[in-house]
């Protein structure tokens, strides 16, 4: 396994060897769900259930950014009767959560991610399509030697 990496070094330390995505699942329906699937290049990297994990807690964060509620509800008719000049003071409840998810892709990449020379760039920065893994090598290794 290659050497541990914090989230500074591994852009000083190691290069980009390849990049990998877990694609949308639209088998029910539009809303925002990545698919479960362990991807084969991640295999020794990182364990499959620590992956998976990972895009259950995304499925679920963005199931409940999506969430429609009376909270949702009354914050657009708050916003309608203010000619939504509201949401240039106040954030709306989808901003939170968005800001919940990129601070969970944060933690994962420092505790999980980085160590393993992977970084997972936030979904929100790829238009929602998929979750973008990069996979580094260490700068002083070999490509033949593991």
């Amino acid at each position: 396994m290659a050497e541990a990496h914090s989230l500074d070094d591994l852009s000083r330390q190691a290069f980009l060897l390849t990049k990998v995505y877990v694609q949308r699942d639209y088998s029910e329906g539009t809303s925002c769900r990545f698919q479960i699937k362990f991807l084969p290049e991640l295999e020794p990297r990182i364990e499959k259930n620590l992956f998976e994990d990972t895009v259950r807690t995304f499925n679920k964060l963005y199931t409940e950014a999506e969430k429609i509620g009376a909270h949702s509800y009354v914050e657009s008719c708050l916003g309608c009767l203010t000619g939504y000049t509201l949401f240039m003071c106040m954030e709306t409840r989808y901003e939170k959560v968005l800001r919940k998810i990129s601070k969970y892709v944060q933690e994962q990449n420092e505790k999980i991610y980085a160590p393993r020379g992977l970084l997972i760039t936030d979904p929100i920065e790829r238009g929602l399509r998929v979750i973008e893994i990069s996979i580094y090598e260490d700068k002083g290794s070999s490509g033949g030697s593991r």
